[in-house]
């Protein structure tokens, strides 16, 4: 009777709180945002009541448009972060340009879509780029924002190589993710909300409440803030700190290519 094939450890990856092959990953992450991505706005909304807004207003404040900065978003998804650059940079004056990029084409048709409806045709390009490999050539941006989608990739610390590569000396990394509550009785009533709650929203919404328990369970299982930071700080980066926002519920990394 032959052995069962056991996947050693290291070739493993987390997907919510299943351990699945490394390489299966990025194609079950591309399918839970394929799934949801029509909706993906309006579940946003529903799940934080409306303070995803606040919380991206935040992260663009670490960032300062000059004449000429060149912005890349990393699973930009449909275009939050970009589009709030753009706008920053517009209020002070500066033309500043934005490259939008997501590892899935339906969440960037999404984007398209609204950035048509908006007539923000300017300073904007898009590409379908994976985060572990990033096509673009080193010391091009003077900005990198990534906004809750380090946590769906497979080898995180390969891609903040990559995002410290395609920065320029002087340039600084923008990251905002999910993390931990640190008070405990909060922590048990976001848990329960996390929980019951957002996979049936989910399941209302988008038919599909696989996808929903599946952000749920990743948040979980992402480093909580004082690794990640570490993680930063090993790719390369220089000044790494963090902040917490909504009771520890969301943290913004950042760090500077010196």
């Amino acid at each position: 009777m032959e052995k069962e094939q056991v996947t050693p450890k290291e070739d493993l990856a987390d997907f919510g709180f299943q351990s699945v092959p490394r390489g299966e990953k990025a194609a079950r992450v591309h399918g839970v945002f394929a799934s949801v991505a029509s909706k993906y706005d309006v579940m946003n909304d529903l799940m934080s009541g409306g303070m995803h807004r606040l919380w991206k207003r935040r992260m663009v404040q670490e960032m300062r448009p000059f004449p000429g900065c060149a912005l890349l978003d990393l699973a930009g998804g449909t275009g939050d972060i970009a589009f709030r650059f753009l706008d920053r940079a517009k209020k002070q004056g500066v033309a500043a340009h934005a490259t939008i990029t997501d590892i899935n084409a339906a969440m960037l048709e999404e984007g398209k879509h609204r950035a048509l409806d908006a007539n923000r045709l300017e300073h904007i390009a898009w590409a379908v780029v994976n985060a572990e490999e990033i096509p673009y050539e080193a010391n091009r941006f003077d900005y990198v924002s990534m906004a809750f989608g380090i946590r769906n990739v497979t080898d995180r610390e390969k891609a903040l190589r990559e995002i410290h590569r395609v920065l320029k000396p002087g340039g600084k990394f923008v990251c905002m993710e999910f993390s931990h509550v640190d008070n405990p009785v909060l922590g048990k009533m976001y848990d329960a909300y996390s929980f019951s709650v957002i996979p049936k929203i989910g399941e209302m919404v988008t038919h599909d409440r696989a996808a929903y328990q599946y952000l749920v369970e990743s948040i979980r299982q992402f480093p909580k803030r004082p690794q990640f930071a570490r993680m930063i700080e090993q790719a390369g980066f220089a000044r790494v700190k963090y902040i917490t926002l909504a009771q520890g519920a969301v943290a913004i990394h950042t760090g500077w290519k010196v």
